[in-house]
């Protein structure tokens, strides 16, 4: 346990609860908050009972980005493009650099609930068309300091064993009820923000869960109060400089770069279909 909350906490400039379809709840898109947040430009909270004949997510491409799902609850079975397959368990990572195009999918394993993040990373101009990269993380694999799970950068002694493409950090984190605790980003990491996914936070003011916080651009230190026993994902980042210019599957940072990705996104998909693994 760390320091009190004072009075000087970096303070909460927006809030959301961000748009829910069926059992995705959007927190952050590219074309809305994905442009103060970026190079967090997506973030997805999912969750669902699995029901007989439930297909997933379906197979679908992406490039220019690169996404992370942290799984919470539940199993999913994975594939993609990069030639890998695999169930990724509660606790478990998937990270995948879509670069100049990959195409993957995910179903829940059996019939228990399921619930995770999955985070858009935009990629630096010198990666948005590199090719696809995959990498998959057991529980036991995400190395852990105090009460947060590094997934992506470095947080005290603990480092994720994923590339992040620049200056970030992503973390899961739980706190007991009351605990408190203090995150002092690395120097230049003005982007800082955190969703909760259960309990509650006073964070120089309340998050609730399913809600997401931002926080003002500084390089100062945020406080955590936990309200019952609590758990949440934090980022911050040193401001991805490019600008946003989107697909529908796609963040580039040029038309194109997009146009290169989405040539790379067809070229799969034609061979996807030839192969029978689309409709």
């Amino acid at each position: 346990m760390t320091a009190a909350v004072d009075t000087k906490a970096r303070a909460i400039v927006y809030r959301t609860s961000g748009s829910t379809h069926g059992p995705i709840t959007r927190l952050v898109s590219p074309g809305e908050l994905g442009e103060f947040l970026k190079p967090f430009v997506f973030l997805d909270l999912f969750g669902f009972q699995p029901e007989p004949g439930h297909k997933g997510f379906g197979m679908h491409p992406h490039s220019g980005i690169a996404t992370l799902t942290l799984m919470i609850e539940g199993e999913v079975g994975y594939e993609d493009t990069t030639g890998k397959k695999g169930v990724l368990p509660a606790g478990g990572v998937e990270w995948m650099r879509a670069g100049n195009g990959v195409w993957h999918t995910g179903a829940p394993v059996g019939d228990s609930p399921v619930l995770g993040f999955q985070l858009w990373v935009a990629l630096p101009a010198s990666e948005e068309n590199a090719p696809a990269q995959s990498l998959y993380l057991a529980p036991s694999q995400v190395p852990q300091e105090g009460p947060a799970r590094v997934l992506l950068g470095r947080y005290g002694k603990a480092q994720s064993a994923i590339p992040a493409p620049a200056s970030m950090n992503y973390l899961a984190v739980r706190l007991k009820d009351g605990e408190c605790w203090r995150y002092t980003p690395p120097a230049g990491h003005t982007v800082g923000w955190v969703a909760v996914n259960a309990g509650g936070l006073d964070a120089g003011g309340p998050v609730v869960t399913g809600e997401l916080a931002v926080f003002e651009e500084s390089g100062e230190a945020i406080d955590f109060v936990a309200h019952g026993d609590t758990a949440f994902v934090l980022g911050s980042a040193v401001k991805h400089p490019h600008e946003l210019v989107m697909g529908y599957y796609s963040v580039h940072t040029s038309k194109a770069a997009l146009d290169q990705g989405e040539v790379g996104i067809r070229r799969i998909g034609a061979r996807l279909r030839e192969e029978g693994r689309l409709g």
